[in-house]
């Protein structure tokens, strides 16, 4: 194996791949990404047995063939040299040298047979959709996903797919976040629901930019290919809760208010916090909502906010994270909180999301304070 191409070509499919690849592994050819030449052109792939990643680039092929390599040790080398550089690739027995003008690398590599690849799978549903409508769908619901809880099924989001419309949905437990977007055909779906694991959606997300994806999704896998990359992931084996139940339809509370300067001032507010709970106590009234925090040193925060509430007073607290997330990703000048009573869970919506093309919802559980 051995071909030659600029520092800038290499570089970009190696920092795609390499998020996937582990830094502690229980096997070190996982620490290796799979480099595969033939016909001037490349592919990098790196995996985690979990997660696979492939990206593709053009180069100059002198001979095909194939090797693994240290992913990192790789990157960090390519990353080092100077804009412009070329350099020349080859591999003899079971090193890999890297040469440019003035440098010269020499990697060990393992024996391409022991690296696994995933196998494609047949019957799978296909979907094709904007990367933007499904980075927005990502956007506003990853945050709301639980991080190593023993509910295996809620370290990762859900995809709820419907004739015409895919759904996403994350929940830890303590809120829920939850997108939907219209899709230009049902592609054969008649109503299936998939986890993605935590980590597999995190990844995804960084891949998304413009054009089109496309969605191969099968009994226990998914693939996500856009240009130059491929992306699949397992599923997460497991029943996601019935999380339709747990939206409220009607709610008699309501508080409408601008959204930058609640976010402001629940930031403000959460500096005084208790450093672990991170509560914050809501006053709501006919003049709008009062926002107080304190902490275990007695220092006390307050802050006053005009807005249109609707119902009777009442006092309610939150984990001040749980309330400053959905404000940052939703898109309108004025949000809309929605209350049953004291003890009741919060919805958190844009006040018109007439021109959203996609609308969410967040569910907020209170805490004691």
């Amino acid at each position: 194996m051995k071909f030659e191409l600029l520092r800038e070509e290499f570089l970009k499919p190696l920092q795609t791949t390499i998020g996937v690849v582990e830094r502690r592994q229980t096997m070190p050819i996982l620490a290796n990404v799979l480099i595969q030449i033939e016909n001037d052109a490349f592919q990098i792939t790196g995996t985690d047995l979990e997660i696979e990643m492939v990206a593709r680039g053009t180069c100059k092929t002198i001979s095909p063939g194939s090797a693994t390599v240290s992913g990192r040790k790789l990157l960090d080398i390519v990353k080092s040299l100077p804009d412009g550089a070329k350099l020349q690739c080859a591999l003899t027995e079971d090193r890999i040298a890297i040469r440019t003008q003035g440098s010269r690398f020499s990697l060990a590599t393992l024996p391409v047979s022991d690296f696994p690849v995933s196998r494609g799978q047949d019957g799978g549903v296909r979907l094709m959709l904007d990367q933007s409508k499904l980075k927005n769908l990502l956007d506003l619901t990853q945050f709301s996903m639980a991080h190593q809880d023993v509910r295996y099924y809620l370290n990762g989001l859900l995809f709820d797919l419907r004739p015409g419309l895919l759904r996403a949905v994350a929940t830890d437990g303590h809120r829920l976040s939850m997108a939907e977007t219209r899709l230009d055909t049902a592609g054969g779906v008649t109503g299936q629901q998939i986890i993605i694991p935590r980590k597999g959606i995190l990844e995804l997300q960084k891949l998304l930019t413009e054009g089109e994806i496309e969605l191969e999704i099968t009994s226990n896998q998914i693939t996500a290919s856009m240009e130059g990359i491929r992306f699949t992931s397992k599923l997460v084996d497991g029943r996601f809760p019935d999380y339709e139940k747990v939206i409220p339809p009607t709610l008699p509370r309501s508080l409408e208010v601008d959204r930058l300067e609640l976010r402001q001032s629940l930031s403000r507010a959460a500096i005084l916090s208790n450093e672990k709970f991170r509560g914050v106590r809501l006053s709501l009234d006919a003049h709008g909502v009062t926002i107080r925090a304190h902490n275990a040193e007695q220092e006390e925060a307050e802050e006053s906010l005009a807005g249109t509430y609707i119902g009777e007073p009442m006092e309610i607290g939150f984990n001040v994270v749980y309330l400053l997330e959905p404000l940052a990703v939703l898109r309108t000048d004025t949000v809309r909180l929605q209350f049953s009573d004291a003890n009741g869970s919060c919805l958190i919506t844009a006040t018109d999301s007439e021109d959203d093309s996609t609308p969410n919802q967040h569910v907020v559980m209170p805490m004691r304070l």
